[in-house]
């Protein structure tokens, strides 16, 4: 049985928020320059980034982070530089549990064919983004899985690359070897700037499972942030990293609520639990589409429900 939502004003409606968060974690650890850079961080996450929607109630949401009960947040990545640009090319669930510090990722792939909220018909899910932007995103999504959603977090994908090159590089696990014309990608350890980054996620064409291996590598790319993330060593990065964020990042979260992830929810990344999707690929009317079927459907919404006990 699917997971049932509770009741709460209608509408029922981070990337990156992870790696905010790490930095407002070094920026309250590091002395006088620190004071500077939390004030900064204040400002840009109330001024720059905060955009609330109709479809989260934030009173309610408030509530549940006051008391440290579980989260989830839909994470959306939006690839300005795509002729698709009003499109989401990463959706994926964050769900945190602070009463046993676990954290689990679950990608949607971007070709799911789904009922969009709103609209009244069937399309590929992350098209919801460019027929109602973040709003209908969360509503449709929230629809597939019959779950609820607390936050969102928006990221322009050029900012990801800004990112990883201001942290210096990240290191992933690359599960298959190739080579795009630009750089090779050994199986194994990666090291990898920003540029290399982005060739790494947007990469399809060259692996066997298709968008499936790329929403795998989306989420390695996450994993590969939070843990340089959290071992950066130079306090100085903190501001122009912030300024990044700032320029490439929106979520419905403001300054407190980051402030009480920060102190609640900081242990979760201490058990991670990564989980992609799966369905059959099918054509209609000349379109590609992930259908998805009702079994794995109920499986996430389990998988979900687990973590919000």
């Amino acid at each position: 049985m699917r997971m049932k939502r509770t009741d709460r004003k209608k509408p029922k409606r981070l990337w990156l928020k992870v790696p905010l968060i790490i930095i407002l974690l070094l920026a309250l650890g590091g002395g006088s320059y620190a004071f500077f850079v939390y004030n900064n961080a204040k400002q840009t996450v109330n001024d720059k980034m905060h955009e609330p929607v109709e479809s989260i109630d934030d009173e309610v949401v408030k509530g549940k982070t006051k008391a440290q009960e579980p989260l989830n947040i839909l994470l959306l990545g939006i690839d300005a530089r795509s002729s698709e640009s009003g499109r989401s090319d990463a959706l994926m669930i964050l769900s945190l549990n602070p009463k046993n510090d676990s954290m689990q990722l679950i990608s949607i792939p971007r070709d799911t064919r789904t009922q969009i909220v709103g609209k009244g018909f069937e399309d590929k899910i992350n098209h919801a983004y460019a027929f109602g932007g973040t709003g209908m995103s969360i509503a449709s999504v929230e629809n597939f899985l019959d779950i609820e959603l607390d936050y969102y977090v928006r990221m322009n994908m050029d900012g990801l690359e800004e990112l990883v090159n201001e942290l210096g590089t990240i290191t992933v696990n690359n599960e298959i070897a190739w080579n795009d014309g630009k750089y090779d990608f050994d199986l194994g350890p990666v090291e990898m700037d920003g540029d290399k980054t982005m060739h790494f996620v947007r990469m399809r064409k060259q692996d066997p499972n298709g968008d499936f291996g790329r929403t795998t590598r989306q989420r390695q790319v996450v994993e590969g942030i939070v843990k340089r993330g959290a071992s950066i060593g130079s306090i100085t990065k903190i501001d122009s990293m912030i300024d990044i964020l700032g320029n490439n990042m929106a979520t419905s979260m403001d300054f407190d609520d980051m402030k009480k992830l920060l102190s609640g929810y900081k242990d979760t990344r201490k058990n991670f639990i990564s989980y992609q999707m799966t369905g059959k690929g099918t054509t209609i009317d000349g379109i590609y589409y992930l259908v998805v079927p009702e079994e794995e459907i109920e499986k996430v919404n389990g998988m979900i429900g687990e973590m919000n006990l």
